[in-house]
């Protein structure tokens, strides 16, 4: 596994644990990433996707629940969801990331932790928010 798809998989359970604890702290972050394995590279690059995720995350859900048809981020589950904002972030506010590579990992996440719907709804909420959200050309 990369460095980045590990980065991305501790981002996706660390943010998952701070949304079921309601504990965004420094500390919490701190104290998830101390107990599971990771290149410091990965846990780097974790750090900066929830970082990111934290400080835009009105803004990206904002642009999720526009993009999402029909679906409230009250209704989603928690697992797309914490996908769909990492992926939106990178998105939206990491220009050193190829787009289609944020997709296509965030896809892949969520065939991995998500339902069996989970890879197919996050690629149509990711498509929308690629277009609409003034992100780059497809």
């Amino acid at each position: 596994m990369g460095i980045r798809r590990k980065g991305r998989e501790l981002a996706v359970q660390a943010l998952y644990q701070m949304e079921m604890t309601g504990d965004a702290s420094p500390a919490a972050r701190e104290l998830f990433l101390s107990h599971f394995e990771g290149s410091a590279k990965a846990q780097d690059f974790a750090r900066r996707l929830i970082s990111g995720v934290i400080t835009h995350r009105e803004q990206i859900d904002r642009l999720i629940e526009q993009c999402a048809e029909n679906w409230k981020l009250s209704r989603m589950a928690k697992v797309d969801l914490t996908i769909l904002r990492i992926a939106t972030y990178e998105l939206l506010f990491c220009p050193d990331i190829p787009l289609n590579v944020s997709m296509d990992e965030a896809i892949e996440i969520g065939k991995r932790y998500g339902s069996d719907d989970s890879a197919t709804f996050i690629n149509g909420v990711l498509d929308k928010i690629a277009v609409t959200g003034g992100v780059k050309e497809l």
